[in-house]
């Protein structure tokens, strides 16, 4: 193992605190505690007429960098353009540094919805990501990339990238709070639950957690009207069976300005189930997105709002009833120890099963 440094910009530095503090509970880590941690190492500066400037404070000479950052809604709350000059700052001064190699670990890349062409339109992710390549990054690591389509943009001789299916938290948060036992499973879950799909395109998330819980899948099909951002015209359920009195889970892999959430959750509304709940990875929560969420729990017709912590959204938890938080930084430690010790990313990249998971348990 080459000797490494876990840092940070501005945006994810209380994250990246939590993901030491569960790095170093790990054994063999348990006396690096300190060497590990470089939360105080970068400096970021501004000029007085706005340009930045970043400054590493000490030596890292020959180590590997493990790099927290975010340009969607952080804990620092910088803008989004702004953020990403920081990192792409940071990426410079640390490679100035002379180290070994940078690990960009962003758990949700703000600009992976931007990932094709449309009425002659720049692509975002691709200029990300080969601005940092180009700038030195060699891997990159986040949870649940909007489309695996993203990742035939990505040059394998000139970066790694891992992509980690954040979903499994969100099913295991499921199994510990809301099923525990296997007989539960067995008996309610597979009877009395049905997962669905946000659209077409999603149905193969929502498929993933049926067949997890070995549960009816339900398929919305929306008609979008692609002239303008986030519109929704119509949407048509598709389910093999009665929906009346089942606890549905709309599935997605994030949440935006929810106004696709809000169209399927009333149209779901219309066939009677017992409850309706929301399932995603990443809570973007763009504005109008927590009064829409707010009007839907405030009329009975939304349940829970299950997210987790890959975008900052503890300030929303007193004011959207139903939020739970599921935190991702026990994994993302998880899977900084393999990479730094270049082991196998498979066992956290199996497919989970419910069963096997409440048995084993």
């Amino acid at each position: 193992m080459n000797p490494f440094v876990v840092c940070a910009t501005r945006s994810m530095r209380e994250y990246a605190s939590l993901v030491i503090e569960a790095l170093s509970k790990y054994l063999s880590f348990s006396k690096l505690g300190d060497q590990i941690n470089g939360l105080n190492l970068l400096n970021t500066d501004r000029f007085a007429d706005g340009e930045m400037e970043v400054s590493v404070n000490s030596s890292i000479r020959g180590k590997d960098v493990i790099l927290f950052s975010s340009s969607a809604r952080n804990e620092a709350g910088i803008p989004v353009e702004e953020a990403k000059i920081e990192l792409y700052h940071t990426v410079d001064a640390l490679i100035r540094c002379q180290v070994n190699k940078i690990i960009i670990f962003e758990p949700y890349i703000s600009c992976s919805r931007s990932d094709r062409t449309t009425r002659r339109s720049s692509i975002g992710l691709w200029i990300h990501l080969k601005t940092l390549t180009s700038l030195g990054a060699c891997h990159f690591v986040t949870f649940q990339l909007h489309s695996d389509k993203s990742k035939a943009m990505i040059d394998p001789t000139f970066q790694a990238f891992d992509d980690i299916p954040a979903l499994n938290l969100l099913k295991k948060y499921l199994s510990d709070n809301y099923i525990k036992t296997f007989d539960v499973l067995e008996n309610e879950v597979r009877n009395n639950w049905a997962f669905c799909s946000v659209d077409a395109g999603g149905e193969k998330l929502a498929r993933d957690f049926a067949n997890s819980f070995a549960a009816p899948l339900v398929v919305a099909h929306k008609q979008r009207d692609y002239s303008k951002p986030n519109s929704v015209e119509s949407i048509n359920i598709l389910s093999a069976e009665p929906l009346e009195g089942k606890r549905l889970w709309v599935v997605d892999d994030l949440i935006d300005t929810a106004g696709s959430v809000e169209k399927l959750i009333r149209a779901l509304a219309l066939l009677k189930p017992k409850e309706i709940n929301v399932l995603a990875v990443h809570a973007l929560f763009s504005a109008p997105a927590i009064d829409r969420l707010q009007k839907l729990c405030k009329e009975g017709l939304l349940n829970r709002i299950i997210v987790t912590d890959t975008i900052c959204c503890l300030e929303y938890k007193k004011d959207l009833e139903g939020l739970e938080i599921v935190p991702s930084t026990q994994l993302t430690s998880q899977v900084i120890k393999a990479v730094i010790n270049s082991e196998s990313l498979s066992r956290l990249l199996r497919t989970f099963d419910a069963g096997i998971y409440l048995k084993d348990k």
